[in-house]
């Protein structure tokens, strides 16, 4: 049986409209002293995710999460695997059975989003005790090592959309770990711990995530990085018109990540633009760190984007059972530096994506839910000189 107050909950979360983000008053900075400082030393305030997008998880529906997992792996014929698609389909039919309030709330943010772009779950329940932080980047053993944080995320991934990889990175797994690496300290990457400039995840991708979940195992030992996101619902009304227009124009081409091309030389998108979709509720698709503009015009555009972006942040450390959802079609996302110690303490997080619908993308072979390598498809790029990869 369900607690009835626990569906309302859920039911409760009524995602705001786009009038609604642009008339919304801005936290006062005092609520949360919290900034971020990039390499010039430029700071910014950042304020807390809007309560109205947070949801916790009370004990007793991490105890049925809990109990919906070991029904889910023990039923399951492969248990070395997860790209497997009768245990992502049973995954969607688990958690809808096991917490309604949860799926509710989910469901709310997928049909209607939220002014940040974000929605954050709290207190889920996790593997006890943990491995190590992976110094390599990916945990070496099986997935069944961490069955508990992996068989939830799918779940709550399952309900968000159709779960998705991609063959070019992170060796094609659904879900992926987030972890410094020694020697990539600097890398616009996450396998750094740099400060990581706000992008949309794989954002040269045709057929880029729609959503991009990150799950906390562990926050870093200071306890200070944040990781942010900021909406478009929120900073278009703060636009000068002129930009606006030029942000909607095919002007700007994004640089692919090293993970899709390797050492090879750089190769970029198609010329795009920025925003697409909705005049009064756009979509948006922007990599500051990789994104070319091709005129003056879309430089000075994409620079006024970027700085109003910068003044519209949210962040969060992640804690342990923490799990972010990022809108990748109306938020931007980020990470605030931080000091790894590689002493397998570090911070780790565990990333799924999932798209609106699965038969819109190129697919290893049509049982999987791994998206073909991007060079298997067909979709154009060109090359160029250019920095490395994200």
């Amino acid at each position: 049986m369900h607690d009835r107050s626990g569906l309302e909950q859920g039911m409760s979360m009524v995602f705001p409209s786009p009038h609604h983000c642009s008339a919304r008053p801005a936290r006062p900075a005092a609520a949360w002293p919290a900034a971020v400082t990039d390499s010039s030393g430029r700071s910014w305030l950042v304020g807390e995710p809007d309560p109205s997008a947070v949801f916790a998880v009370s004990d007793a529906q991490a105890s049925e999460l809990v109990a919906a997992v070991f029904d889910l792996i023990g039923d399951h014929p492969d248990p070395e695997q997860i790209d497997h698609h009768e245990l992502l389909i049973r995954a969607e039919v688990a958690i809808r059975r096991a917490s309604p309030e949860l799926v509710a709330a989910l469901v709310g943010f997928r049909v209607s989003g939220s002014c940040d772009g974000i929605m954050l779950l709290r207190g889920l329940p996790l593997d006890d005790p943990l491995p190590p932080t992976p110094l390599a980047g990916a945990l070496p053993g099986s997935w069944r090592e961490l069955t508990l944080s992996t068989a939830i995320q799918l779940m709550v991934m399952s309900v968000i959309g159709d779960v998705l990889c991609y063959a070019d990175e992170k060796d094609g797994r659904l879900v992926q770990d987030i972890c410094p690496v020694p020697g990539a300290e600097n890398r616009q990457e996450n396998t750094g711990s740099c400060l990581l400039e706000l992008h949309t995840e794989d954002g040269f991708h045709p057929n880029k995530p729609h959503f991009v979940s990150l799950l906390g195992l562990r926050s870093d030992h200071a306890r200070r990085a944040l990781t942010l996101a900021a909406g478009i619902r929120t900073v278009l009304p703060r636009l000068d018109a002129r930009h606006v227009r030029v942000l909607w124009e095919p002007e700007f081409r994004i640089r692919l990540a090293s993970s899709f091309v390797g050492s090879g030389p750089a190769a970029y998108s198609a010329p795009l633009p920025v925003l697409t979709g909705l005049p009064g509720d756009p979509d948006l698709c922007v990599d500051f760190h990789a994104t070319e503009p091709l005129s003056a015009a879309a430089a000075a555009a994409l620079e006024a984007l970027r700085q109003e972006m910068l003044g519209a942040l949210v962040g969060a450390v992640l804690e342990p059972g923490d799990l972010l959802v990022v809108d990748n079609r109306k938020a931007v996302h980020g990470r605030t530096g931080f000091s790894p110690r590689y002493d397998g303490e570090d911070r780790w997080l565990r990333r799924c994506f999932a798209v609106a619908d699965i038969r819109a993308a190129h697919l290893v072979h049509p049982a999987s839910r791994v998206h073909r390598a991007l060079s298997a498809t067909g979709a154009g790029t060109g090359t160029g000189t250019g920095g490395p990869g994200r």
